[in-house]
């Protein structure tokens, strides 16, 4: 009788013991951080309201909006230098995808200094990153006439950065119509201009099909131009925003 009660307490222990030591262990995945400082070449002081906007974004898909993996506004920015820290889920960023950082200064809404180019990181490698942004131009009049019947060359894409070949265009007529030739197709599209906004629509091009990295620059400029929302043309230049007041695409007059 006792040989059977201890064979019970044994053999009924082990199935428990097994059970509890199978238990994982919870975990969750520990927070990463992303940090650096901003800065610009210009010798002039933020305004005491100055707010700095940091954003560590996925930018892979050129057809599809950039995802924000991690963001940091500081309110009031002071002045540059200006750290930032930025904290993010490491899980979120996968490997063979495309991470960048995009920020701006802004004041009641007026943006004063912004990205200009592409500024690709690798998250997990602890690096402290510095930004130098760019002036933006100041607001004036739009110039309507300026662009107007001008075919612009393509500079400057987001989420692809500077390009120079192949060679794009980009056309607006004053009947609405706007198109060009990209780097792949010849597109068209249309345009409402009103003062220094801009709205493009009803995109459209042929079909060939060109290399995969043709491609990617085609569908990124097809994008941007869909996210078109205010435009400023100054020294030879044109330069697209979104509604943010973020440059995605900038263009040279063509001689």
């Amino acid at each position: 009788m006792l040989d059977r009660i201890a064979e019970f307490f044994i053999f009924g222990l082990v199935p428990l013991l097994v059970g509890v030591l199978a238990v994982p262990e919870l975990t969750s995945a520990a927070e990463k951080k992303l940090t650096g400082e901003v800065t610009y070449r210009e010798r002039i002081a933020l305004p005491p309201d100055a707010v700095l906007s940091v954003e560590l974004a996925d930018i892979s898909l050129a057809d599809a909006p950039a995802t924000i993996v991690g963001q940091r506004k500081i309110v009031p920015a002071g002045q540059v230098p200006i750290k930032f820290e930025i904290s993010f889920d490491p899980t979120a960023i996968k490997p063979g995808r495309t991470y960048a950082l995009q920020a701006r200064i802004t004041v009641d809404g007026r943006l004063l200094f912004t990205t200009d180019t592409r500024h690709q990181v690798d998250p997990l490698d602890g690096k402290p990153q510095i930004l130098v942004l760019k002036m933006a131009a100041p607001a004036t009049e739009p110039d309507t006439a300026a662009l107007y019947g001008q075919s612009w060359l393509i500079e400057y894409i987001d989420g692809i950065g500077v390009i120079a070949e192949p060679q794009a265009t980009f056309r607006v007529g004053e009947a609405g119509k706007a198109g060009g030739k990209g780097p792949c197709n010849t597109y068209f599209a249309t345009a409402t201009v009103e003062g220094n906004k801009i709205a493009i629509g009803d995109i459209g091009s042929t079909k060939m099909a060109c290399a995969p990295d043709v491609m990617a620059q085609e569908r990124a400029l097809f994008n941007a131009l869909g996210k078109a929302a205010s435009y400023h043309v100054d020294a030879g230049k044109l330069l697209i925003a979104d509604k943010d007041d973020r440059v995605i695409l900038r263009f040279n007059a063509a001689s």
